[in-house]
C-alpha cells in the first residue's frame, strides 16, 4: 500500500501571506531567521495578520543557516512559557526546520533526540498546537515536507527527524516573499529544488503522484532557474511554486545519494547545501545511470535535451546540470569551490562512511558501496 501525505492547505500565489489574518485562535509563536524578513518588511506583516486575527504573538528568533539543539531548546523553553495555540515558521529551511523540532517538544517536553530521530515513530502532534510553514527561499520545500535536520550544538552530529506528523498543516507560499533574494542563494536553493525533483523522481519509492510533481517541477526549473537568477520577478514566482511541488515529491518519494553526500559533508566542508547538491549531481546522475538510465533519460526528453538512445540522453542531462551550475557561477567541483586537498583527503573516509549509511541511501535507485562512494566523493572534488 502507497499513501500520499502533504499539507491539508496550501495557499500560493502573489499576497497569500494575507491569509494568516483568517487563521482561528488565541496565541501564535511566531519562528523566525535573523536575516532580510524583518528588513523587507514580511516580519510586520506577518504580525499584522495575527493580531487582525485576534492572537497575541510572540516572536522567536533563530540564528545561522544550521538549526541547533540549543536553538531548539531555547525556543521550546519559549513556547512552553507562552502556550501557543498556533505554531508560525517563517523564513528558509533553518527557522522552520527549528520550529517543527520545537513542536515536537513543546508538546512531548520528555521526548529526546535519540527518540525523535527513529524514523516515523514520533507520537501524535497537534495536541497542543497547529502548525503554519512560510517559505521565504525556493528551495528547502520544508513546508511541505515530513522532515526536520537538527544539529547537535556541541558534536555536529545530525539529528534527522522524519515522520508524516512533522508535515504542517498549512503551507503559505507567497511568491512576493523572495522577489528580493540575491542571485546566489537563488542559485543555491534552486538547484536545491532541482536535486529534489530529480532524486524523487528516479528514486525507488517514486509512484505515480510523485512522478507527475517531480517532472512538472523538473520542466519548471530547468526553463526558469536561469531567469529567477537574473531577478525576473515572472520566474521567481515559477520557482517558487516548482520548488513546492518538488517538496511534495520528495516528502513522499524520498531522495537519493547526492543529499547522502550533502548531508555528510556540507557542515564539515562548510559549503552550502544547494551548493554541494548541484556539485555532487552530476556525477550521481552518470554513476546511477550506469544501472537505471530509465528516468534519467526520460528527464533528459521532457525537457528537450539531444539524444537518440539512453546513454547519450544521460550525457545530455549531466551536461545540462553543469551548463545551468556555470551560468548560476556555481563551482563544477570542490575543488574549484575552494576545498581544501588536504582537508578533504583527511576526511575522505569518514564522509564516505557516513553518507553510505545516511537514510537518502536506502531510496537511491542504485546500491552504493563504501569504496563507490568515496570514489564518488572524489569525482566531485577533482572533477574526474
Amino acid at each position: 500500500m502507497s499513501s500520499f501525505i502533504i499539507p491539508r492547505t496550501v495557499f500560493y500565489g502573489s499576497g497569500t501571506i494575507k491569509e494568516l489574518a483568517n487563521l482561528k485562535g488565541n496565541k501564535a509563536s511566531v519562528v523566525v531567521g535573523a536575516g532580510s524578513i524583518r528588513k523587507n518588511g514580511a516580519m510586520d506583516r506577518i504580525l499584522g495578520h495575527l493580531e487582525k486575527a485576534g492572537f497575541a504573538t510572540q516572536v522567536i528568533e533563530v540564528a545561522g543557516t544550521d538549526p541547533t539543539t540549543t536553538m531548539v531548546a531555547e525556543g521550546t523553553r519559549q513556547m512552553a512559557e507562552f502556550s501557543p495555540d498556533l505554531i508560525v515558521a517563517a523564513g528558509g529551511g533553518s527557522p522552520i526546520d527549528a520550529a517543527k523540532a520545537m513542536w515536537l517538544f513543546y508538546e512531548y517536553p520528555s521526548h529526546t533526540f535519540q527518540e525523535a530521530v527513529v524514523p516515523f515513530t514520533l507520537p501524535p502532534l497537534r495536541q497542543k498546537a497547529r502548525f503554519v510553514a512560510i517559505p521565504t527561499t525556493s528551495g528547502t520545500a520544508t513546508e511541505v515536507t515530513s522532515f526536520s535536520v537538527i544539529t547537535d550544538a556541541e558534536t555536529l552530529v545530525k539529528y534527522p527527524i522524519a515522520d508524516y506528523n512533522l508535515t504542517p498543516d498549512i503551507a503559505i507560499v507567497d511568491c512576493d516573499l523572495v522577489v528580493s533574494m540575491p542571485p546566489e542563494l537563488t542559485a543555491h536553493t534552486g538547484m536545491d529544488a532541482f536535486t529534489h525533483a530529480i532524486e524523487a523522481y528516479v528514486s525507488t519509492m517514486a509512484t505515480d503522484l510523485t512522478d507527475a510533481l517531480a517532472m512538472k517541477a523538473i520542466e519548471i526549473i530547468n526553463s526558469y532557474l536561469p531567469g529567477s537568477y537574473a531577478g525576473s520577478k515572472k520566474a521567481r514566482e515559477k520557482m517558487h511554486l516548482a520548488q513546492c511541488m518538488a517538496g511534495m515529491a520528495f516528502s513522499n518519494a524520498i531522495l537519493g545519494i547526492v543529499h547522502s553526500m550533502s548531508h555528510k559533508s556540507g557542515k564539515l566542508l562548510d559549503i552550502p547545501h544547494g551548493c554541494a547538491n548541484a556539485i555532487f549531481l552530476p556525477h550521481v546522475i552518470a554513476f546511477n545511470a550506469e544501472k537505471a538510465p530509465g528516468k534519467y533519460a526520460d528527464i533528459a526528453r521532457r525537457t528537450g535535451l539531444p539524444g537518440t538512445n539512453e546513454k547519450d540522453l544521460v550525457k545530455s542531462l549531466v551536461l545540462r546540470i553543469n551548463e545551468l551550475n556555470r551560468r548560476l557561477g556555481i563551482p563544477l567541483t570542490l575543488m574549484e569551490y575552494g576545498i581544501n586537498e588536504d582537508f578533504f583527503n583527511h576526511n575522505l573516509d569518514e564522509m564516505a562512511a557516513g553518507a553510505v549509511g545516511d537514510p537518502c541511501s536506502g531510496t537511491n535507485p542504485r546500491p552504493v558501496s563504501t569504496d563507490e562512494m568515496r570514489e564518488l566523493f572524489r569525482l566531485a572534488f577533482y572533477g574526474s
